[in-house]
């Protein structure tokens, strides 16, 4: 029997909490401008995630490591002036909150005041406790992100399915335990083991979303630009390709080139 949908005029943190204790997934996508955002929106994806992403999709970086605050806080502000019921989540993005957490705090705040998001997004778990501790204390809502965080890329030195050995496996546990005891409103899982993913959710009242976490979360989430297979060169398993947007949008631009290389266009009809 499947749960009853509830309708919300707009997304809030609560909304996803109630999501999961009526057993409604959650839809999550990545968002970084005011055109892809709002399209999302309006088709009724629950949470657009400017996520750091921006990094490697809009600025071509190899990591998600070079991207700056100023730089997120743009694109985030882009998102949220397209959001009318998604709600908006931000990365805090590398060098913003692991050292120091007043520089954490601080980085927060910008984010929220300068974007107007709905709430931040970061990686780590007991590493973080006091930078995450501060954020939230200060009325921030806070996601959390475990498993491959790829803002630690270096120091994992691969892309690989993290936690498939046991005290991995022990760890990230107990880091999703404390991130939800520290007050945290959602927590992401990247890549890691499906049954693994499976016994977090059912450890925790907040909602967990995956991504290469397998079906029994409370959500999921894609890039956008891989969902609509414009990044045409990634292809990990958990990615499902929804369009095929680099072949359209190659072949538009090839017949615009013709088009106006034959003196084509404009035609008579697209002239004054």
């Amino acid at each position: 029997m499947s749960a009853i949908k509830k309708q919300y005029k707009r997304i809030t943190t609560n909304s996803l909490i109630e999501m999961k204790s009526n057993g409604e997934k959650i839809s999550m996508l990545t968002a970084y401008d005011y055109t892809m955002a709002k399209i999302i929106d309006n088709a009724g994806v629950d949470v657009l995630l400017v996520g750091d992403s921006a990094s490697n999709v809009m600025a071509g970086h190899e990591t998600t490591l070079p991207i700056t605050l100023d730089q997120m806080i743009y694109h985030a502000s882009s998102v949220v002036r397209a959001s009318n019921r998604s709600l908006v989540v931000v990365d805090i993005p590398f060098g913003s909150y692991q050292s120091d957490s007043k520089e954490a705090l601080r980085s927060a705040i910008r984010i929220m005041k300068e974007s107007g998001a709905h709430a931040v997004k970061v990686e780590g778990g007991i590493e973080i406790e006091n930078a995450l501790s501060r954020i939230i204390q200060a009325g921030i809502p806070v996601m959390g992100h475990l498993g491959l965080t790829p803002q630690s890329i270096y120091q994992f030195g691969t892309y690989t399915v993290r936690a498939k050995e046991e005290a991995e496996a022990e760890k990230l546990l107990a880091d999703a335990k404390l991130l939800e005891a520290k007050g945290c409103f959602a927590l992401v899982l990247e890549k890691i083991p499906a049954k693994l993913a499976k016994k977090v959710a059912e450890s925790l009242t907040i909602p967990v979303i995956g991504i290469g976490a397998g079906p029994d979360v409370d959500g999921q989430v894609l890039v956008v630009h891989d969902m609509l297979g414009m990044t045409h060169e990634f292809h990990p398993r958990f990615l499902r390709r929804y369009a095929n947007l680099y072949d359209e949008m190659s072949n538009a631009f090839t017949q615009y080139n013709a088009d106006v290389k034959a003196k084509d266009f404009p035609n008579e009809k697209e002239q004054y």
